[in-house]
């Protein structure tokens, strides 16, 4: 029996091509600055966000802190989503790493947080507030079920941000998807951020590592900062070559993920015991909900790994699938008898 697996994207094993490109990839010392394929990765990276330059980073975790230790000192706040991948699955590495405050705003169910929201969790210059510093965005958003937030949106937390003197940080792990969706460049929903991070492991297909985007001085600032994590690298090149595969062949396929995500989500809608709703399904990741009363998702994640169907539960009622390269359209098909079988 074929394991269809839809725990995430980031269990996608590299592509022939990466494995190639690894195998021959010229290397040097990264943390001497002479890695040419790293700095070859780093360039192609800030060339298609848009930005001055680039720093690679072993995860999207590494990538956000990073950019957090850099926009924020110590006792400074960042203003950010309450569902946000940051603050909900990074183990609150800024406020123990950099005694960096958050302050939640809610999101909305659409990835978004309100902008009188944002306006209204900025401290005034008060001794016994810490400073608001910066403001932070997810594109897509993981817990919104892959919401994209769109140009417009993210020009006007830009531009809010700037009003108030802040910066803003888009955790962009996924925000390939997001221009897919969108049919944008992914440079236009970079352009309003200071900074960006986005995963090479995710949908891009490849085995490890993230790339963090910004200004020539930002990026100099963060690299101390990665180095400072422990996340100085040497002969990265033989990852870095994976990476740069993921960015010259994997982006445009990734409306095939988005294609195959709808079908399941319609599919699911139609299972009795399960509601979906293809409509909010906009990327590669599809939340349902178990409306059976008599089985637990915990149950139901059990019962499909028997199956042959792999995926998890995410709190409550709910489960998440995340199509990716290696599902195909038929293995949708197969997924969603195997899934009304179980249900039945």
């Amino acid at each position: 029996m074929k394991i269809i697996d839809l725990r995430s994207d980031t269990i996608t094993r590299p592509t022939l091509a990466m494995r190639l490109a690894m195998a021959n990839a010229v290397v040097g010392d990264d943390v001497l600055g002479d890695d040419p394929t790293v700095q070859r990765l780093e360039a192609l990276a800030a060339a298609r966000l848009g930005k001055e330059a680039a720093l690679f980073v072993a995860s999207g975790h590494m990538g956000n802190l990073v950019s957090l230790l850099t926009h924020c000192g110590r006792g400074d706040e960042i203003i950010v989503g309450d569902q946000a991948h940051i603050f909900y699955y990074e183990q609150g590495s800024a406020a123990v790493v950099g005694g960096i405050h958050p302050r939640t705003v809610p999101n909305q169910t659409d990835g978004t947080l309100a902008l009188d929201q944002i306006e209204a969790a900025i401290r005034g210059d008060n001794v016994h507030f810490p400073r608001t510093r910066l403001i932070c965005l997810e594109n897509t958003h993981n817990r919104c079920g892959g919401a994209v937030l769109d140009v417009a949106y993210v020009q006007a937390v830009g531009a809010l941000a700037r009003r108030h003197q802040l910066k803003l940080h888009v955790d962009g792990a996924r925000v390939f998807n997001a221009a897919a969706a969108l049919g944008v460049e992914v440079r236009e929903l970079a352009a309003d951020a200071d900074s960006v991070s986005f995963c090479l492991s995710k949908g891009l297909a490849a085995p490890i590592g993230s790339v963090v985007c910004g200004s020539a001085a930002f990026i100099q600032q963060a690299r101390r900062n990665r180095k400072l994590l422990g996340g100085g690298m040497r002969q990265a090149g033989v990852i870095a070559a994976a990476g740069i595969v993921a960015l010259e062949q994997m982006v445009e396929r990734l409306v095939d993920d988005h294609a195959n995500a709808q079908r399941l989500s319609a599919g699911l809608s139609q299972i009795p015991g399960l509601a979906a709703d293809p409509a909010r399904t906009q990327t590669n990741i599809v939340m349902f909900e178990l409306t059976r009363p008599d089985m637990t998702p915990a149950h139901l994640q059990s019962a499909l790994e028997a199956a042959g169907v792999r995926l998890f539960t995410v709190g409550g009622r709910r489960l998440r699938a995340v199509t990716h390269y290696e599902v195909s359209a038929e293995d949708i098909s197969e997924a969603l008898e195997r899934i009304a079988g179980v249900m039945a």
